[in-house]
């Protein structure tokens, strides 16, 4: 049960990564004096929120996948892999932020887990069935 405590950090990174994208998206709503509920504004502001948006997108898929990761095959590698993820979503953010093509390089860091641990679990699972 100990090496949970990995995946539960992991997962608690992601968690601020997400926040992060949140905050810095809120500001970007003041600088930019975008008044609420709009989401539209500058091209520069509107990478900020896409940037938000996109890592909750990739969220809904990582938090359940660590997991089940975990509990289907091994927790120590379940948080080694889902380590990549908050520092990809990260540079994905940053690169956002910078200019929409920068993002790429992000994104393609930390797409990789997600279907490592999603598609991982699922062979897990279907091995203990049989």
């Amino acid at each position: 049960m100990e090496d949970f405590i990995y995946v539960g950090i992991v997962s608690c990174i992601g968690l601020l990564v997400y926040y992060f994208t949140l905050f810095k998206a809120g500001r970007a709503r003041s600088t930019f004096k975008v008044k609420a509920p709009s989401h539209s504004g500058p091209p520069e502001y509107e990478c900020y929120v896409r940037a938000h948006q996109n890592t909750l997108e990739h969220l809904v898929l990582f938090l359940p996948g660590i997991w089940l990761f975990a509990w289907a095959v091994d927790p120590l590698w379940a948080a080694g892999i889902g380590a990549v993820w908050p520092v990809g979503r990260l540079w994905y953010a940053f690169g956002y932020y910078a200019a929409p093509e920068q993002r790429v390089k992000g994104l393609l860091l930390s797409m990789p887990p997600i279907y490592i641990l999603v598609l991982g679990s699922l062979v897990g699972f279907v091995l203990k069935l049989i």
